[in-house]
């Protein structure tokens, strides 16, 4: 029992729990996060978005298995490691998703209704979307940006500005492009054989689209920053500016030259520049609104 239960917190994979953080934009950028209960509906909502994208992850490793089993470091899951038998993570999944969606709904109707889109939407792309080049990303794309809506729908927002879900499309964007070209490096001429989708994509093709879309991130955030109307008159938040630059550029170079990318999560927890970067651009930004 002991033993199932540590592979059931590792198919849970915890550690992407971090792209869930998106759900407190609204709560930091519409400057209440020093309000008490505010923070608290944000925190729970957190706590909910972790375990209904937990359940995703279990149902996307049950429809994944063979495949995973042929790739370098996804047979290491533990579904498709035997270590976790599909029928007790296909019930805790199920279970899972039954308690988070009710709690959703609980917590706020319009907080549960987007987390039921973003459930239903993960699992069209499990059994299905992820087979459809360039969709697969955006579906990717469309999870941040419930994030970011889930967090909106929490709290009374004044403040919030439309600009933010530009440059989290984008940005989820690039981190998504980057992924898939990762993986075509990766798996090199078994690629298709892991996932069908990559035979609908080539280095070159994603290069392409990096590029624009880094460029537009780039653009869309400089232009939230001075247009934004939620933001100081000052036009103090252009001095992060230079982070954001720095955090593309340093995610490019890792997935250009270092042939990263394939894991966006580990990329923050591990790349000591870009975590500092994303530390220091929270908190210059933070500084500028509240202080």
């Amino acid at each position: 029992m002991r033993e199932m239960l540590k592979s059931l917190i590792r198919g849970m994979r915890p550690r992407q729990w971090t792209k869930n953080v998106f759900v407190f934009a609204a709560l930091v950028f519409d400057e209440q996060l020093t309000q008490r209960d505010p923070l608290l509906r944000t925190v729970a909502g957190f706590i909910l978005l972790c375990l209904i994208s937990s359940a995703v992850y279990l149902l996307n490793d049950i429809a994944d298995v063979e495949a995973d089993r042929q790739h370098p470091t996804k047979r290491n899951r533990p579904i498709a490691a035997g270590q976790l038998s599909i029928p007790a993570a296909l019930v805790f999944a199920i279970a899972l998703s039954i308690f988070s969606l009710a709690a959703g709904f609980a917590l706020e109707p319009a907080f549960g209704q987007i987390i039921t889109l973003y459930f239903v939407i993960n699992l069209l792309y499990s059994f299905w979307l992820k087979h459809k080049p360039i969709i697969d990303v955006m579906i990717i794309a469309a999870g941040f940006v419930l994030r970011v809506a889930a967090g909106v729908a929490l709290i009374v927002v004044t403040r919030f500005s439309p600009w933010l879900y530009v440059c989290t499309t984008l940005l989820a964007l690039i981190i998504g492009f980057g992924k898939r070209r990762a993986e075509i490096r990766l798996l090199a001429d078994g690629a298709n054989a892991h996932r069908k989708v990559l035979d609908g994509y080539t280095i070159a093709f994603l290069d392409q689209l990096i590029m624009v879309v880094s460029a537009s991130t780039i653009m869309a955030y400089s232009f939230y920053t001075f247009s934004a109307l939620n933001l100081p008159s000052n036009h103090l938040m252009m001095l992060t500016i230079p982070f954001v630059l720095y955090g593309v550029f340093r995610y490019l170079y890792l997935i250009h030259v270092e042939d990263a990318g394939g894991a966006p999560d580990e990329l923050i927890l591990t790349d000591r520049p870009l975590m500092a970067t994303l530390v220091l651009w929270g908190l210059v930004a933070v500084s500028i609104l509240y202080l």
